[in-house]
């Protein structure tokens, strides 16, 4: 008998869920982006669920640019909790679910992270994720001694010399390097510390990391880029891609890119999990859901919806809302205002369905439906080569999480799709990773792939 495969499931936390009007919503505490309670009880749902990770996504800077003026006050993106603090505290509190969240590699320094990431997988007993970004917005540069961002190719190189600090960092010490023998008055073995002595480009790190390896071997690694530079780190680098996609078509055309990728870095395939964002709006009927979507589009002040696409095609007020869209403009994420420009072209969007559409799930892939017409998409994107997984990014929150518990598992379990149980104590472990071997994403540079860089 044949085990059907299962699909691999995140929560994206953020703020209080994806829809831009979240905050209105009257079963939404409005103050909950500052509240451990409410994260608190969004990761106990969670993981009564068996959900594989809930994952912050992160900036170092408020980045609304009050374009047009007025929006910034109508916006919930402002105020939040530093999110390894906050995981550290969730850390206690749970026992199996993944605690991924962002860390741009522009403005922290690789000891930083791999310190802060090391310590995290450790206080959790092996469930810590970091998502690798490189940052985008002025609003960060001027918070770090910068008048502007990083050009575009010297963050990504940037980058790709960061993550191989990291990595080298968390390989400074072996399992079984720290012998603590209280009779020979020996601490650790000599021989099992590895230090790392990088000098690059851009980072001189000597090391070793003053963190014993951690439960899971080292932290899971996400990233999120789809540029090019974005998909080889990614290819050489991580255990989880958090990815972007409209289409059964598009998706299945980057995954099979970024598992060929990541091939020609001598890696399994399988080992590299492609999960896409994707926002539900989920009842009993059809109807019933979309008079969901339909309550959050009302909640949407004119002003917040031109400036939530203000980014990829800067102001529109002096446009028709109800015309065609423009083409982007200096856009500061190259791959969301592509996606977005080509789906509002395909579907013949006027400005105002564009905001609609990227408010009801911030920028990411959204579906109205009832249990049997969702899960048949995700099944579809499963097996057919589109998706591993997917990270759930619910319009509000606690109230997308509920909709998933009480509308969506209950019918992705009875076809097989989704776990009952956790398979174990780790994130590496119930997202089905092996252990991974020392030097494992240095070593990669000596592949062709590399090579072709």
């Amino acid at each position: 008998m044949t085990t059907k495969r299962q699909m691999k499931l995140g929560l994206s936390c953020r703020y209080l869920g994806y829809h831009v009007a979240a905050w209105r919503h009257p079963d939404v505490p409005a103050d909950g982006a500052v509240k451990f309670s409410h994260f608190l009880d969004v990761a106990r749902k969670a993981e009564a669920e068996k959900i594989d990770m809930i994952f912050f996504a992160d900036s170092v800077g408020v980045r609304d640019e009050n374009q047009p003026p007025g929006s910034a006050a109508r916006s919930m993106k402002n105020a939040e909790l530093e999110p390894i603090t906050l995981l550290s505290a969730l850390a206690s509190c749970t026992s199996h679910i993944g605690l991924v969240t962002t860390a741009s590699t522009s403005y922290n320094a690789p000891f930083h992270i791999a310190r802060k990431y090391a310590s995290l997988d450790h206080i959790s007993g092996g469930r810590a994720g970091w998502n690798i970004v490189t940052s985008w917005s002025e609003q960060e540069a001027w918070n770090f001694n910068r008048d502007e961002h990083i050009d575009y190719d010297t963050r990504y190189a940037m980058a790709d010399e960061f993550v191989d600090v990291v990595t080298g960092l968390w390989d400074s010490w072996e399992p079984d390097a720290f012998i603590r023998n209280k009779e020979s008055g020996v601490f650790y073995d000599e021989d099992k510390l590895h230090v790392l002595n990088h000098v690059g480009k851009f980072y001189k790190v000597r090391g070793p990391l003053n963190s014993a390896r951690t439960p899971q071997g080292r932290p899971i690694i996400v990233q999120a880029g789809a540029s090019e530079p974005g998909r080889d780190i990614g290819a050489r680098a991580a255990d989880v891609i958090y990815a972007s996609a409209f289409s059964l078509e598009k998706a299945q055309a980057y995954y099979a890119d970024m598992k060929g990728r990541a091939a020609a870095y001598g890696r399994n395939p399988d080992e590299l999990l492609i999960m896409p964002g994707v926002t539900f709006y989920v009842d009993e009927t059809m109807e019933k859901a979309k008079a969901k979507q339909d309550a959050m589009e009302a909640l949407i002040d004119p002003l917040l919806g031109l400036s939530i696409i203000y980014h990829s095609f800067g102001d529109l007020t002096d446009y028709d809302i109800d015309g065609p869209v423009p083409e982007p403009k200096n856009a500061k994420v190259r791959s969301i205002a592509g996606n977005l420009f080509q789906m509002a072209q395909e579907k013949n969007m006027s400005i105002r369905d564009l905001y609609l559409a990227v408010a009801a799930g911030n920028s990411g892939w959204t579906i109205v439906g009832t249990p049997e017409s969702i899960a048949d998409e995700l099944e579809a994107w499963l097996t057919k080569g589109g998706a591993d997984g997917f990270n759930i990014c619910p319009a509000t929150l606690p109230g997308g999480m509920e909709d998933v518990s009480k509308f969506l598992l209950p019918e992705l379990r009875s076809r097989g799709l989704f776990r009952t149980e956790y398979e174990g104590t780790t994130l590496r472990d119930n997202l089905g990773l092996p252990l991974p071997t020392f030097g494992d994403v240095r070593n990669r540079r000596g592949y062709p792939a590399a090579a072709a860089e």
